[in-house]
């Protein structure tokens, strides 16, 4: 399905997902070096689900999401894409089996313009046309980058520079989106925004995996949760209903 289709697809609701798996982690170990980040970690996503992983700050989350992405290497443990096992393969072959990550920070090249940076992430399409016929479609989600078209990344506002970081993952059309903390340092307003289309795109049939630092934020466009502490997975619930948890929101708190 087209990640950035022009049409709504209403044969799918986001909230009455498919049972059958896109993504399976089994018993997922990472390190940096020494330092161990994730002991053992267990998820399954759903095909058009949107996941969010909370928690609080170095407790594992955006180290899930860089495992995914081939960023990161595990040192034990399975990833299961679509039935095909990923944990180690290189960040390309990733992308070009369908995952795509906005990073958090957003990583743009400042000194490209906005053109320049989403047909990077379309690196992989070797046809002109379908990489024009792409970054029209992400025109179309994001006005404002086509009216920055030739403008300087670096030039952007911060709410611009993340509509921009997820255009480029947007340009590999994946079936499952990856965004780290995609709410990080904008006004409450630009943030509803993003989360507006995290809605909408998941609406089209893309499976969102989401790490946000507002919870209140996260929970609102997901389907379920799984909270974090200390490189672990805690619990894992309907998003609907953890608001209403107070012992997982103390988790979530790190209390």
């Amino acid at each position: 399905m087209n990640a950035i289709a022009l049409e709504q697809d209403t044969s799918m609701d986001s909230h009455s997902a498919p049972a059958t798996p896109i993504l399976e982690i089994k018993d997922l170990h990472v390190s940096y070096g020494k330092t161990q980040a994730l002991h053992g970690v267990n998820l399954t996503v759903k095909q058009g689900e949107v996941i969010a992983l909370i928690g609080a700050n170095g407790a594992g989350k955006s180290t899930t999401l860089r495992a995914i992405s081939g960023l990161l290497k595990p040192t034990q443990g399975q990833i299961i894409y679509q039935g095909n096992s990923i944990a180690g393969v290189a960040a390309d072959r990733i992308v070009a089996q369908g995952i795509a990550q906005s990073p958090e920070e957003r990583h743009i090249w400042p000194t490209m313009t906005v053109y320049e940076n989403l047909t990077l992430g379309a690196y992989l399409c070797k046809k002109e046309s379908e990489v024009e016929r792409r970054v029209t479609l992400v025109y179309h989600r994001f006005p404002r980058l086509k009216e920055r078209h030739r403008q300087l990344a670096g030039t952007l506002s911060g709410g611009e520079q993340q509509m921009l970081a997820i255009g480029r993952a947007l340009m590999s059309e994946p079936s499952l989106l990856l965004l780290d903390e995609p709410s990080l340092g904008l006004s409450p307003r630009m943030a509803e925004e993003v989360f507006e289309f995290v809605r909408e795109i998941n609406a089209h049939g893309v499976t969102v995996m989401l790490v946000e630092q507002n919870v209140y934020n996260a929970l609102s466009v997901s389907t379920r949760a799984y909270v974090y502490e200390t490189g672990k997975v805690v619990a894992e619930r309907e998003a609907a209903g953890l608001l209403d948890d107070p012992e997982l929101l103390s988790a979530y708190l790190g209390a």
